[in-house]
């Protein structure tokens, strides 16, 4: 599994994932911190049409990129953060239970590199970003706000 940056080409993908519109997925990707994780078949260090035998885009094909059209097959999994004040939050995370621990790991890095609590909020039965969130030494601190008339936990995880 590779994880990388998100691009604008993936908002389709991402759209896919979250069951959200590809205009909001695609502003997600320009407004904060969106990591994705896709399957192993891509050079993660592949920089330039060519690098692996690609022929890169043709011409008027704005949405190719050297990882391929933005296909929901691709990816696995995706994470968006950003901070406010002393903590990060995670403002979104959905995926297979192995990419959402992979994911959280990103903000998780962050937090530890620049001594911020990182929190998440777990809409009540999602039970991969659950998991995940244990397995990353998330502690459970009970009932969050309600989004979209849905139940959740807020998970915090201190420096």
């Amino acid at each position: 599994m590779n994880v990388r940056d998100a691009l604008e080409a993936d908002a389709d993908a991402l759209a896919s994932i979250a069951d959200s519109p590809t205009d909001v997925m695609r502003n997600l990707v320009h407004d904060r911190t969106v990591r994705v994780a896709e399957d192993g078949t891509h050079d993660p260090n592949a920089d330039v049409p060519g690098a692996t035998g690609d022929t890169g885009t043709e011409s008027g094909d704005a949405e190719a990129t050297q990882y391929g059209r933005s296909d929901p097959e691709d990816l696995l999994g995706f994470v968006s953060f950003d901070v406010q004040g002393e903590t990060v939050h995670v403002t979104q995370i959905d995926g297979t239970e192995e990419a959402c621990e992979r994911l959280l790991a990103e903000p998780v890095r962050f937090g530890e590199c620049e001594g911020l609590a990182v929190e998440l909020l777990v809409p009540r039965g999602h039970r991969p970003v659950e998991e995940a969130a244990a397995a990353m030494g998330f502690t459970n601190q009970g009932v969050g706000p309600r989004f979209e008339d849905k139940r959740t936990t807020r998970f915090r995880l201190e420096p």
